[in-house]
Parts: C-alpha cells; sequence; structure tokens
C-alpha cells in the first residue's frame, strides 16, 4: 500500500514523503495512529491543505520535546527487583515499568516512547532509549539491582555478579579456615560418588 506520510517516521521517510510499505503496517499502525493517509488523488489534495497547519504543529510538538529532552536525557532511575545469584531476573522491566518511573519522577511518558526492543531481564546499568518526538529522542539510564545498596554499587560501575562470587569464594575459604570439620563435611557432600567407588574396585582385584 502507498501511504502519504503525515510525520516524519523512523527508516521509512519524511513528512509528505509517499512510500510505499506493507498493507498490515498500514491499517494496525500508521493510518489509525494518524501518522499517514493512504496515498489516493483525493488525499494528495487534502495533504496540501494541510501541510502548512501540520508543519506548524510539528514544529510546535518539536520544540516542547526538546524542552522535555533537556531535562530528561540523562535520567537516571532504579528499579529493584528479585534475580538469582547470575544476576537473571525472576520477572523483567517492561517500557511499562520504566513509563512509571520517569512519571513518578515528573515526566509524562508512554510505554510506545520507550525504545526498548526487549524487556530487560538481568540487573546492571541499562542504556535505554526515548523517543519523545520523530526527530527527538533522548537516552536514560536504568539501574536493575536487587536492593537499594547493589543499586548504589552498580551505579559506581562495580560487577556485582563478580563480587557475589567473591563473596562466596571468600566464605567458603573461611569456613576451611574455622570450622574445618564443617568444610570437610560439605566438600564430602559435593564429591562425584564415582570418585569413592575406585578404592572398592582396587580392593575386589586384590
Amino acid at each position: 500500500m502507498e501511504v502519504i506520510l503525515l510525520e516524519r517516521v523512523a527508516n521509512l521517510g519524511q513528512m509528505g514523503e509517499v512510500v510505499r510499505v506493507k498493507d498490515g503496517f498500514a491499517r494496525n499502525f500508521l493510518l489509525p495512529r494518524g501518522k499517514a493517509l493512504r496515498a489516493t488523488e483525493e488525499n494528495r489534495t487534502r495533504f496540501e491543505t494541510m501541510k502548512v497547519e501540520l508543519e506548524a504543529r510539528n514544529l510546535e510538538l518539536k520544540g516542547d520535546a526538546q524542552k522535555v529532552a533537556g531535562k530528561l536525557n540523562g535520567q537516571s532511575f532504579t528499579v529493584l527487583r528479585q534475580a538469582a545469584e547470575g544476576g537473571q531476573l525472576y520477572g523483567s522491566v517492561s517500557p511499562r515499568d520504566i513509563a512509571a518511573l520517569a512519571s513518578d519522577k515528573g515526566f509524562a511518558l508512554s510505554r510506545g516512547q520507550i525504545a526498548l526492543n526487549t524487556p530487560i531481564k538481568i540487573i546492571g546499568l541499562h542504556k535505554v532509549p526515548v523517543t519523545l518526538h520523530p526527530e527527538v529522542e533522548v537516552t536514560i539510564n536504568v539501574t536493575v539491582a536487587r536492593n537499594a545498596d547493589e543499586a548504589q554499587r552498580i551505579a559506581r560501575g562495580e560487577d556485582v555478579t563478580v563480587l557475589r562470587a567473591e563473596a562466596a569464594e571468600a566464605e567458603a575459604e573461611a569456613e576451611r579456615f574455622f570450622e574445618p570439620e564443617a568444610a570437610e563435611a560439605r566438600q564430602a557432600r559435593e564429591t562425584p560418588e564415582e570418585e569413592g567407588a575406585e578404592p572398592a574396585e582396587a580392593e575386589q582385584k586384590s
């Protein structure tokens, strides 16, 4: 289907351009959201009468978006979630979650403006693009952590998954030093049964 763009659409074209798109994309996205018109002779004429008004409206919206961009760009947001030792979240952080966080800080964003291709599923610092206007995009920082202390460490650039592994190793070392019997018992539990089968086999042969 050929359509006339009523605003700039990323990877497609500028306002006023006639482009060919898949029928489903036009019917489900471009047309219902007022981003385009079917490229009929009637609509071509209609666009020419609307053009000045559309350009004025676009400049107004772009100006508003740039004002918000100046305040939003580089902002940091923190999300606390439960996660496994390796950092994998038990759930995920979606565009809806991020939009809600931004709203809590006074930024009116919709989930459609959060340009996140897939939900966040691991702890850490994530750079998330936000489209405020077809010609205005900013990036925010979203820190996903298990608790506030971990969030602060991530913000400082620490790799908390490595720190947790080191802490577990240090704990095991301390156990071996101060409670050798407990450490030996745990090591025995962790030793595969096959390893203990060799001496018995040797006795049978002798």
